[in-house]
């Protein structure tokens, strides 16, 4: 992936962007909410048809299609332009880490059915909590240099995105490996995690401007459309550049996988994000804080994003690293 995509990559983000409209994939995230994944999971089998859970197996490994980080940020940022629940991010940090431990891990024995879709994965680093491990059929614990499948989990909790929900992983369960080896695999899984969700915000960036775009042009006030006012227009041309200006480091962190290039890149796609929400909540007004609103699904995972595998301090902590 250089300045511009390969036929390839666009032929593949249309096919992504087409599936996913023709999925209603809104109304499978309203459902995964309410706690019934069914539609959510169709939706996931057909991303897995389409490859998306492949690209983070190495070959070497049943349904892998290699290590293709510039085809993850292109897929997730569709992801999150469709605002497509489910711990997506979770499970391909998951087979980036598990294809990291190579042959010394479980990664023959689990790497086939996550790239196929039939498993889902989440991942906790620490004692912290897990995204989704009541819908993830595979819940990992890293803690030091020891990788666990914990046996279940504790009280569900709700978080600050609706659809998505935080659970402790249960102690114990199967070691899976250990060793120093595990602590490398599961930086090397963060900087994939991070990846997918930056790139993952900047389509939800992209999905909050392009619906806000749409209402002022419908919206009308003094017998004109909202959008003709010289404030609105500026007010949506800076959310604009903000998400443009985002993008090329989203594909020069995808070419590079450096730390320093991905937390980069992670902080201006979740700021970008989290300024598009702000400009379409102002711009909707009383009517943008409706739940019954679609674009309460984006405008809810804007600022999760953007604090999720990296807060923005802790990004720039990384940038100033330099490494």
């Amino acid at each position: 992936m250089g300045a511009y995509l390969t036929d390839g990559q666009r032929d593949f983000t249309r096919a992504l962007d087409a599936m996913l409209s023709a999925g209603d994939t809104p109304s499978a995230a309203r459902a995964w909410a309410a706690g019934d994944p069914g539609p959510g999971r169709a939706l996931w089998g057909r991303l897995a048809e389409a490859g998306v859970f492949a690209l983070a197996v190495p070959e070497a490994y049943e349904g892998g299609l290699g290590v293709l980080p510039p085809e993850v940020a292109l897929a997730f940022t569709e992801l999150g332009r469709h605002a497509v629940p489910g711990p997506v991010v979770e499970t391909v940090a998951v087979a980036a880490l598990l294809g990291r431990l190579g042959e010394r891990g479980p990664a023959k024995r689990l790497l086939p059915a996550l790239a196929a879709g039939g498993l889902t994965a989440t991942l906790a680093v620490g004692p912290g909590y897990a995204l989704d491990a009541d819908t993830a059929g595979l819940v990992l614990v890293a803690d030091g240099e020891e990788l666990r499948a914990a046996p279940g989990h504790g009280p569900v909790r709700v978080s600050a995105d609706p659809v998505r929900r935080l659970a402790r992983p249960a102690p114990g369960g199967e070691v899976l490996a250990a060793g120093p080896h595990v602590a490398e695999a599961v930086r090397y899984a963060a900087g994939w995690a991070a990846l997918a969700t930056g790139a993952q915000a900047l389509g939800v960036g992209y999905a909050l401007l392009d619906r806000t775009v749409a209402y002022v042009k419908r919206r009308t006030q003094f017998g004109v459309a909202v959008g003709s006012f010289q404030s609105v227009k500026h007010r949506l041309a800076d959310t604009l550049l903000a998400l443009e200006f985002a993008r090329p480091l989203l594909y020069g962190a995808a070419r590079s996988l450096r730390t320093a290039d991905v937390a980069a890149a992670k902080v201006a796609a979740g700021e970008a994000a989290y300024r598009a929400a702000r400009t379409a909540l102002q711009l909707h007004g009383a009517v943008g804080y409706t739940e019954e609103l679609d674009l309460a699904l984006w405008l809810r995972k804007a600022r999760p994003l953007r604090d999720a595998w990296g807060t923005p301090a802790r990004c720039r902590e990384q940038v100033l690293g330099g490494c």
